[in-house]
């Protein structure tokens, strides 16, 4: 475990801990992105709790995430999601100190493209997540209401009905036979409640 003990070695599971668990906070579902950002982050705690280190830029990590958070409410949001980047890059780059107060302790080569790639990939990553999270259903069920369809089966108490170019459960008051063109007239969930259309 000793290579860990590198401040660069860490500073790129720092910033691999972060890039996931800021995805997996846009992204939620699989528990993958969860379990490789604890992973790589519980690696830089290793390496925090064995080497001297920033208490100051400590702050700005976890300070940082109060933005993103902030952003992932709305996608209009954007200067909370680069205030939010911008602190986990200087953080991460000045967690481990360098040989002066300025310079950080992680080379600045590796640092530079490294924090290149996060900013990059965040910025692309993160924007397209919220905006896809907040953007309005593509599938309107309401729309149905109204739209003229024809029956597949006889439809009765039960029966299919092909709408708006898909099949969908429906039900009827009076029978009506298959290939008769029919009415939606109401929809309970995804069933639709149908008459013939006159």
């Amino acid at each position: 475990m000793d290579f860990l003990l590198n401040p660069n070695i860490a500073y790129l599971f720092l910033l691999a801990g972060a890039l996931l668990g800021l995805l997996a906070l846009v992204t939620p579902g699989t528990g993958a992105l969860e379990i490789g950002s604890l992973f790589c982050l519980m690696l830089a705690g290793y390496v925090v709790t064995q080497v001297d280190f920033n208490l100051a830029a400590l702050i700005l990590l976890i300070v940082s995430v109060v933005p993103f958070i902030y952003s992932i409410q709305k996608p209009s949001r954007e200067w909370a999601l680069v205030a939010s980047i911008l602190g986990l890059v200087i953080g991460s780059a000045y967690l481990f100190p360098g040989e002066e107060w300025y310079l950080p302790g992680v080379n600045l080569i590796v640092a530079f493209l490294a924090s290149a790639v996060f900013v990059g990939f965040m910025w692309i990553a993160v924007r397209k997540s919220l905006q896809a999270f907040h953007a309005p259903r593509a599938h309107n069920l309401e729309a149905l209401v109204g739209q003229v369809g024809e029956a597949k089966t006889p439809i009765h108490e039960d029966g299919s009905v092909q709408v708006a170019g898909e099949l969908w459960s429906a039900r009827s008051k009076k029978l009506i036979p298959a290939g008769k063109a029919v009415k939606v007239i109401a929809r309970n969930g995804f069933i639709l409640d149908v008459e013939v259309e006159s």
